[in-house]
């Protein structure tokens, strides 16, 4: 009788030919869980690298220490919204349009859509029209 080899989850046996083992059904994947302050990092380091700016720099603006600022980029640290909102100062971003990017990467990896158009009612309201978010971060990321 011949046997051949089978890989199993990365473990590899030696069957007879023609002999097929029981499988377990595939599990779902689920999406890994985003962590909220990753994401706001990874948004706060894009908008200060996109301004050509420095740690140093936005640390002293916003009146936080390097140290801290450099862990909250890393997503090693949860930032207070008093803080958030001291470090978008020193960046010249809005806190809401941070917060917008950060929701808009948390629901690309969780598959949702969101519509990056703001409603007629509120446009009527305020004066404005449709409004893109990339485009939005570029004059703000430029604005410094």
């Amino acid at each position: 009788m011949m046997r051949q080899p089978v890989t199993v989850n990365g473990i590899t046996r030696w069957t007879d030919a023609g002999h097929t083992e029981p499988t377990a059904p595939a599990e779902p994947k689920e999406h890994a869980m985003p962590v909220l302050r990753q994401e706001i990092g990874d948004v706060l380091r894009d908008v200060r690298q996109r301004q050509g700016r420095t740690l140093r720099e936005v640390s002293h603006n916003a009146r936080v220490s390097l140290g801290y600022l450099s862990e909250v980029e890393r997503g090693q640290k949860e930032a207070s919204s008093e803080l958030l909102s001291s470090i978008c100062s020193a960046l010249n971003v809005p806190l809401s349009l941070m917060l917008r990017e950060v929701s808009d990467r948390i629901a690309l990896q969780e598959g949702v859509h969101i519509p990056d158009t703001v409603p007629a009612e509120m446009a009527d309201a305020f004066g404005h029209g449709s409004f893109e978010l990339q485009d939005g971060m570029d004059q703000l990321a430029g604005s410094h």
